[in-house]
C-alpha cells in the first residue's frame, strides 16, 4: 500500500488554504484524558474539495473547530488563509464559513426568516439580499418552501437550508462537518451538486468531513484520520489502486450467504467481507488469482469474479493494519438468541391498505406489504416518505387511521399490548436516558419489558458482554461516542429476546467499523429466525435485506429483492448499478411522470 502524503513537519506555506503542523489537542472528561489529535500534520490545496475521512471519534470535528478558531491547540499550529488560527481567529471567521453537524437553524422561524437572520448576522445589505436569496433558493430547490417553518422541513431540506444560510456570504473556505448524515440519497446528491457549484463558479475551497466512505470518492483529495492520527493524504484512487487483485465478488447460494459472510469476516486472510444483495464482496490481504479463491477458503458452489477496488476497501485495509500494529484485534461478534419457532414462510407482519392522517395531511396513503419469519425487510425512502410513521404504527406507538395491521399474529388495532411483548424497537435517535449510566439504562429497559430477578440480572450481564460494554457500564450514556450509543440501544431492544426487531435508521452517522459490527449482530439474529424490519438512508445497507419496499410521499413506488430493483431501475448504460443508482432512478421516474 502507498503511504500517500504522510504526516511530517510542514514548513512550506505557499499555495495552501489550510496548513496543520504537528497539532495536538487533548480533552479532559470525567477525569479521563482523551487525545483527540496526536501530532497531526497536513496541507489543504485551494479550489478543490478535500475530504476529511475517518470513523466516529477520529478527530474530524476537532480539526474543523481548530481551523475555525473555536478551539486552541495544545501544541503545533494551524494556519488558515495565511493567518494563524490561534491569534487571528476573528479575521479567519470573517473569511470562512463553518457548518457544524447540528447547524443552528431556528425551527420556529420560516425558511425566509432564517435567511434574513443569517443575513443580518453576516451584515448583508438589504438591497443585495433578493438576488442572493433567489440564487440560493433555486440552487437548493427550496424556492417553493420559503414560507414553511424550518422545523417542518425534512432532514434533507434542513441540511440544504443550513448550507444556504452558510453561503449567504460566499466564503474563501467552506468547512462542512458531516453534512450528509441522515440524509436520503437524492438530497445527498443535491448537497454534493451545491458544493461543487461553489467550487466551479466561485473557486471556493471546501473541507468536508464524512464517515460515509463512498463519499470519499466524490472528493478530489482525502485526508484519512483514525484515533487522532493522520493515516494518509492523497487522491482517493491513490489509496484504492494498490488493492487490485485483492477484491472479489462471490455468488453463493442464498441460504449460505449470511453464514459464509460471517465466517469470512473473521478469517485472518480477509480484510473485509460484506453482503451486497445476493453476493458477498471480499477483500483479501494479499493478491490471489480468482480461480484460487474457492480453494483458499474451501468454498463449494461459489462463483468468484474479481472486481475493481474501492476507497472503502483501502480504508478497511489501513484500519486493520493500524489496529494490529497497536495490538488490537477486529473480531465481529454474533448474538446468542433463542431459535424462534414457526415456519420460515409464515407471514409475521401483514400490512394492508394502511393509512395515517394528521389532520388533512396523509403521511401514509394506503400501503400494503407483508414480511415473512426470519426475513430482513427494508423500508427505504427519502426524508418525509412516511417510513418512521409506518414504523411507529407497526410498533403500536401510533394508531392507524385506516387499514389492517397484523404483527406476530395480533391485530394491532385490538391487541396492541400483546403484540408489543414480542417486539424490540430501536428508535432513530436511540431512545436512551442520557443521564443514566449504561447499566442503569439496561436495568430500566429490562424492567420495562417485564424482566425481574435472576432473569433480569443474567440478561444485563449478557448485554454487557455481547456488546463489549463492560468497561463502560458506569459511564453516563449521554457522554458515550455514537458507536457505543448504538450498541447500547440495540442491547436495550433485545433484553427480552423479541421475535421481531424494528430498526429505525439504526446506523445513521456511525463509522464503517461500527456499521459492520452492527450487521454482524443483525445477520446472526436473522439466522435465528428473528424477523427484522429496518429503515435506512444508507443504500448499501439495503443490500443486506432479503426484500425491500421503496416509499415516496406516503406511497410505495416499488418492491422486490435488491437484485430485482437494481436490474429494473438503473441509469442507462450502467452495467453494475448500486442500490443508490436504483433508488435515485426510481424516484426520478416517479417525479417525471
Amino acid at each position: 500500500m502507498p503511504s500517500g502524503t504522510e504526516a511530517k513537519s510542514i514548513s512550506d506555506k505557499d499555495g495552501y488554504v489550510l496548513i496543520a503542523d504537528q497539532v495536538t489537542k487533548t480533552f479532559i472528561s470525567a477525569k479521563n484524558k482523551v487525545i483527540a489529535l496526536d501530532n497531526c500534520s497536513f496541507k489543504i490545496r485551494p479550489g478543490i474539495v478535500t475530504g476529511l475521512i475517518g470513523p466516529d471519534g477520529a478527530g474530524k470535528t476537532t480539526i474543523m473547530r481548530l481551523a475555525s478558531g473555536l478551539l486552541m491547540p495544545d501544541s503545533g499550529t494551524i494556519e488558515v488563509l495565511g493567518l494563524d488560527a490561534t491569534r487571528d481567529y476573528l479575521q479567519i471567521q470573517a473569511s470562512i464559513r463553518y457548518m457544524p453537524q447540528r447547524f443552528g437553524l431556528y425551527e420556529d422561524l420560516t425558511v425566509m426568516e432564517n435567511l434574513n437572520l443569517y443575513a443580518d448576522l453576516l451584515g448583508i445589505p438589504p438591497e443585495e439580499r433578493p438576488a442572493r436569496y433567489e440564487r440560493l433558493m433555486k440552487m437548493t430547490g427550496l424556492a417553493p418552501f420559503t414560507g414553511r417553518l424550518a422545523g417542518r422541513l425534512s432532514g434533507g431540506m434542513k441540511q440544504k437550508l443550513g448550507l444556504a444560510c452558510t453561503l449567504i456570504k460566499p466564503p474563501s473556505l467552506l468547512i462542512l462537518d458531516e453534512p450528509t448524515v441522515g440524509v436520503d440519497p437524492v438530497s445527498r446528491r443535491e448537497l454534493w451538486d451545491i458544493v461543487y457549484s461553489q467550487v466551479k463558479e466561485r473557486k471556493t475551497s471546501v473541507l468536508l468531513s464524512t464517515s460515509y466512505l463512498d463519499e470519499a470518492e466524490r472528493c478530489q483529495e482525502v485526508v484519512l484520520i483514525h484515533e487522532g492520527h493522520i493515516l494518509g493524504h492523497g487522491k482517493p484512487e491513490e489509496f484504492s489502486k494498490p488493492l487490485s487483485g485483492q477484491c472479489f465478488m462471490l455468488s453463493v447460494p442464498k441460504e449460505q450467504k449470511r453464514r459464509l459472510q460471517a465466517e469470512l469476516a473473521n478469517d485472518p486472510k480477509v480484510v473485509d467481507s460484506i453482503i451486497l444483495g445476493e453476493k458477498i464482496r471480499l477483500v483479501l490481504r494479499e493478491p490471489v488469482e480468482p480461480s484460487k479463491v474457492s480453494s483458499l477458503f474451501e468454498l463449494a458452489n461459489v462463483e468468484v469474479m474479481d472486481v475493481e477496488p474501492r476507497f472503502e476497501d483501502a480504508f478497511m485495509w489501513r484500519l486493520k493494519k493500524r489496529m494490529e500494529e497497536q495490538g488490537e484485534e477486529i473480531h465481529f461478534r454474533t448474538i446468542a438468541h433463542h431459535k424462534v419457532s414457526g415456519s420460515a414462510g409464515e407471514d409475521v407482519i401483514v400490512v394492508k391498505d394502511l393509512v395515517r392522517r394528521f389532520g388533512d395531511f396523509y403521511a401514509v396513503k394506503g400501503i400494503s406489504f407483508s414480511v415473512k419469519r426470519g426475513e430482513i425487510f427494508g423500508l427505504l425512502g427519502a426524508n418525509g416518505a412516511g417510513k418512521t410513521t409506518t414504523f411507529r404504527m407497526l410498533c403500536g406507538l401510533l394508531p392507524a387511521s385506516e387499514g389492517k395491521l397484523m404483527v406476530a399474529g395480533k391485530d394491532l388495532r385490538k391487541a396492541r399490548a400483546q403484540a408489543r411483548a414480542k417486539i424490540g424497537y430501536m428508535a432513530q435517535k436511540f431512545s436512551l436516558y442520557v443521564d443514566l449510566t449504561v447499566r442503569q439504562n439496561l436495568r430500566f429497559f429490562s424492567s420495562a419489558y417485564g424482566l425481574t430477578g435472576k432473569r433480569q440480572t443474567d440478561r444485563i450481564e449478557w448485554a454487557l458482554d455481547t456488546f463489549e460494554l463492560k468497561n463502560m457500564e458506569n459511564a453516563v450514556s449521554g457522554t458515550l461516542p455514537l458507536g457505543y450509543k448504538q450498541r447500547l440501544a440495540l442491547a436495550a431492544a433485545l433484553m427480552h429476546e423479541p421475535d421481531i426487531l424494528f430498526l429505525d435508521e439504526p446506523t445513521s452517522g456511525v463509522d464503517p467499523l461500527a456499521r459492520r459490527q452492527f450487521w454482524a449482530h443483525i445477520n446472526s439474529l436473522a439466522e435465528a429466525k428473528v424477523t427484522i424490519m429496518v429503515t435506512t438512508h444508507f443504500m448499501e445497507e439495503a443490500e443486506y435485506c432479503d426484500r425491500v419496499v421503496v416509499m415516496r410521499r406516503g406511497s410505495i413506488l416499488a418492491s422486490g429483492t435488491p437484485e430485482e430493483l437494481k436490474a429494473k431501475y438503473h441509469p442507462p448504460g450502467e452495467d453494475n448499478p448500486t442500490m443508490e443508482d436504483a433508488f435515485i432512478t426510481l424516484v426520478e421516474m416517479q417525479e417525471n411522470g
